[in-house]
C-alpha cells in the first residue's frame, strides 16, 4: 500500500467487496435489519451529501455516539469515504465526559442514537462550533434510509494511506481519555495481521463481538476484520448481558465470538446459557481488554467445547498484537507476538531485559496510531519512533511465550518482592465461591504496602458467610501463589468498577478504600 498515493479505507472495505462480486452478500446485521455490501456501500456513499448540507468539510471531525446497529458502519464508513474524520464516543458516559470530548475534538456535528440525545444535548449546551445534533436510528423522527434518500451517492474523497481516518478515545481507566488518531491504512493492516495471520477469518464467517464498535477491539472485530475478508458481522445495540448475548446467539448463530473476560465469567455463571444450537457453529472465541484468568478459559472449554483465544491489544495499536495461537492455547499466558508485530521488554532505564525478567512491553507494528490529539508530552512518552509503549508489564519465557504481570503503575512490593495484582486476582478467582476479584496496594498501620482485595461472590451470602470466607480466601491465596502475596484486607462488593469496555478502574477502588478508611476512623472516634 504505497504512501502518498490515493487510498481511501472505505473504498477498500466497501466498494472493493462490491467490485469483487459480493454486492449481494451479507455485510452486517443487527436484531432488526440486515445490509448487503451493495446496500452498505450505497448508503455510505450518500453520507457525503448529508455532511455537506451542514457545512462539514474535508478533514474536519464529526462525533458518532451510536449504538451498535447497521447505522454505525453506514455513517462510520460514509464519513471516511467523504474524507471527514469520525470520532467514536463511548455510549455509557456522563454529560461532563461528553462535553470534554466534544470540546477536545472540536466536532462539527454529532450523530446520536435517539435514546442518548438528551445527555448529548446537555453536554453540548452552548458549545461554539457545533453545527447540529442529528438523531440517527429507526426510531428517529427521520429513519436513516429516509434521511439519506434525498442525497445522491458521491464520489470518494481523494485521501491517502497516511491521512488520519478516524479517532478512538482511550478508555480512561486513570482519568479523562485521550483522542487517539488512526490513519486510513490501519484497518487494512489489521486484516492482514490479526484477521489473516491470527484469526484466519473467512468469507463464510459471521462475527459477533460483544465489545462495542466505539471500542478499538470491537471496531476491528465488527467492521474491519469481517469486511476485510468479505464476511459478515452481527451487531448488538443492547448492553451485552448473558441473557441478551445468548438470545442473539440462538437467533443468528455466529462462527466467531468476541468478548471480555468479565462477560465470559458471567455467561459461565448463568445456568440459562447452556450449550445449544446458538453455540455449536462457533469455531473460535476471543478475549481481550484485560488478562483472561486461566480458570475461566478452562471452564469455558469444558462447557462449550471451544477454546478462548486470549489476546492483547491497545487503543493505540487498535487491535491484537500478542495472543495465544488457535489450536495451541495455553491458559494463563498471553501467548506469542502476532505475525507482523515485534515486541520487546525493557526495565525502568529502558534497557532490554532477558527471559523471565519482568519489564514494560513495547510493540512495533503497522497499526500504531499517529499520536494523541493535543497532548504532545504524552505522545512523546508513548510513541517512541517505531515503538509504542503499552504501560503493561510482562515476562517472556525461553520459548517466546509472554506472561502478564500487570500494569506498570499497579505493581508494588511486599517484603521487598514485586507483587502483581493480576496474579493475586487470579488466585482469588480460582476459589469456587468467587466470581471475580480486584487487588490494589493499601498502606498498613506501619506504613507498608500490602495487598487489599475486593471480591464479588457468585452467590452473595450473609455476614457470617463472609467472615468465614475472609479467612478461607487468605489461606487459599497463600497456598496458591505464596504466603507474602495474600490480601491482608478483603471487601465483599456487589460489583467491580469498570469502564464500558470492561476494563477495571483501579483508581476507583483506591477511592473506595480511602472512603472506607475515613468512615472507620470516624466511627472509632465517635465510640
Amino acid at each position: 500500500m504505497p504512501t502518498g498515493e490515493f487510498y481511501n479505507a472505505a473504498v477498500d472495505f466497501l466498494d472493493r467487496n462490491v467490485d469483487e462480486g459480493r454486492g449481494a452478500s451479507l455485510a452486517v446485521r443487527d436484531p432488526q435489519r440486515a445490509l448487503s455490501y451493495r446496500e452498505l456501500r450505497d448508503a455510505a456513499a450518500r453520507v457525503a451529501g448529508l455532511l455537506a448540507r451542514y457545512g462539514v468539510q474535508r478533514e474536519q471531525r464529526i462525533a458518532l455516539l451510536l449504538f451498535d446497529t447497521v447505522s454505525f458502519p453506514v455513517f462510520f464508513w460514509g464519513a471516511i469515504r467523504a474524507g471527514v474524520v469520525p470520532v467514536l464516543l463511548n455510549t455509557r458516559l456522563t454529560a461532563e465526559q461528553y462535553r470534554y470530548m466534544l470540546e477536545d475534538s472540536r466536532a462539527q456535528l454529532v450523530l446520536v442514537s435517539p435514546d442518548l440525545q438528551p445527555v448529548i444535548e446537555e453536554a453540548a449546551s452552548g458549545l461554539p462550533g457545533l453545527k447540529a445534533i442529528l438523531p440517527i436510528g429507526e426510531d428517529a423522527p427521520e429513519p436513516p434510509d429516509a434521511l439519506l434518500a434525498e442525497y445522491s451517492p458521491g464520489a470518494p474523497a481523494v485521501t491517502c494511506a497516511d491521512e488520519v481516518a478516524y479517532w478512538l478515545y482511550s478508555s480512561g481507566t486513570t482519568g479523562m481519555p485521550k483522542g487517539v488518531m488512526h490513519v486510513h491504512s490501519t484497518p487494512r493492516a489489521i486484516c492482514r495481521t490479526s484477521g489473516k495471520n491470527l484469526i484466519g477469518f473467512r468469507e463464510d464467517d459471521l462475527s459477533f463481538s460483544t465489545a462495542k464498535c466505539f471500542f478499538a477491539y470491537g471496531l476491528s472485530n465488527s467492521l474491519f476484520v469481517p469486511a476485510g475478508a468479505g464476511g459478515a458481522a452481527l451487531l448488538c445495540p443492547e448492553h451485552s448481558t448473558p441473557t441478551v448475548v445468548c438470545e442473539l446467539m440462538r437467533r443468528f448463530p455466529p462462527t466467531m465470538f468476541y468478548a471480555v473476560p468479565t462477560l465470559y465469567a458471567l455467561i459461565l455463571n448463568d445456568e440459562n446459557c447452556q450449550r445449544d444450537a446458538g453455540w455449536q457453529r462457533v469455531r473460535l472465541c476471543f478475549s481481550a481488554g484485560e488478562a483472561l484468568p486461566a480458570h475461566i478459559g478452562e471452564a469455558w472449554s469444558a462447557r462449550f467445547g471451544v477454546d478462548i483465544i486470549n489476546g492483547v491489544g491497545t487503543t493505540e495499536m487498535n487491535h491484537l498484537f500478542l495472543a495465544n495461537v488457535p489450536g495451541k492455547v495455553e491458559y494463563g499466558t498471553a501467548g506469542v507476538p502476532v505475525t507482523g508485530y515485534e515486541l520487546k521488554l525493557v526495565d525502568d532505564q529502558n534497557t532490554v531485559v532477558g527471559d523471565m525478567t519482568c519489564g514494560e512491553l513495547l510493540v512495533r507494528g503497522p497499526t500504531a496510531a499517529q499520536g494523541y490529539w493535543n497532548q504532545r508530552d504524552k505522545s512523546r512518552r508513548i510513541f517512541e519512533g517505531e515503538w509504542t509503549r503499552t504501560g503493561d508489564k510482562y515476562e517472556r519465557r525461553a520459548d517466546g511465550v509472554y506472561l502478564y504481570c500487570g500494569r506498570s503503575d499497579d505493581m508494588f512490593k511486599v517484603s521487598g518482592i514485586w507483587v502483581s495484582p493480576n496474579e493475586v486476582e487470579a488466585a482469588l478467582a480460582s476459589h469456587p465461591r468467587v466470581l471475580e476479584a480486584a487487588v490494589i496496594p493499601f498502606e498498613s498501620s506501619d506504613g507498608l504496602l500490602k495487598p487489599k482485595a475486593f471480591v464479588v461472590l457468585r452467590e452473595p451470602g450473609d455476614a457470617a458467610l463472609e467472615r468465614a470466607l475472609y479467612e478461607e480466601l487468605k489461606v487459599h491465596v497463600k497456598r496458591s501463589i505464596g504466603p507474602w502475596k495474600y490480601p491482608r484486607w478483603i471487601e465483599f462488593v456487589p460489583r467491580l468498577p469498570r469502564t464500558a469496555t470492561g476494563k477495571l478502574q483501579r483508581y476507583k477502588l483506591r477511592e473506595w478504600s480511602e472512603l472506607l478508611a475515613r468512615r472507620k476512623k470516624e466511627d472509632s472516634a465517635r465510640q
